[in-house]
């Protein structure tokens, strides 16, 4: 379980930080905070994935597809995150 929890955080630190990239613009996030947004919007990518396209045969393997839809569901809840965020000047 442990090992669940922690491999789930790597690869949503990957998936964060690799949307961060992607995404121009400041957000001042720790790396446990870049970590949730990725598992968060592996989350999201997955949900949307299934609204779109229905139940895959086989939903707990590895696919290019869902890492670029995970990254997708992450820029998505960055966006989110700078809309909710109230803004300094």
């Amino acid at each position: 379980m442990i090992a669940y929890v922690l491999s789930l955080l790597v690869v949503g630190l990957i998936i964060g930080a690799v949307a961060r990239l992607l995404l121009p613009g400041r957000d001042p996030m720790g790396c446990l905070a870049t970590a949730l947004v990725g598992v968060v919007g592996s989350f999201v990518g997955g949900l949307l994935a299934d609204v779109l396209f229905g139940h895959p045969g086989r939903a707990a393997a590895l696919h290019p597809a869902g890492l670029v839809g995970s990254i997708a569901g992450a820029m998505v809840i960055l966006l989110l995150l700078r809309l909710l965020r109230p803004r300094r000047w």
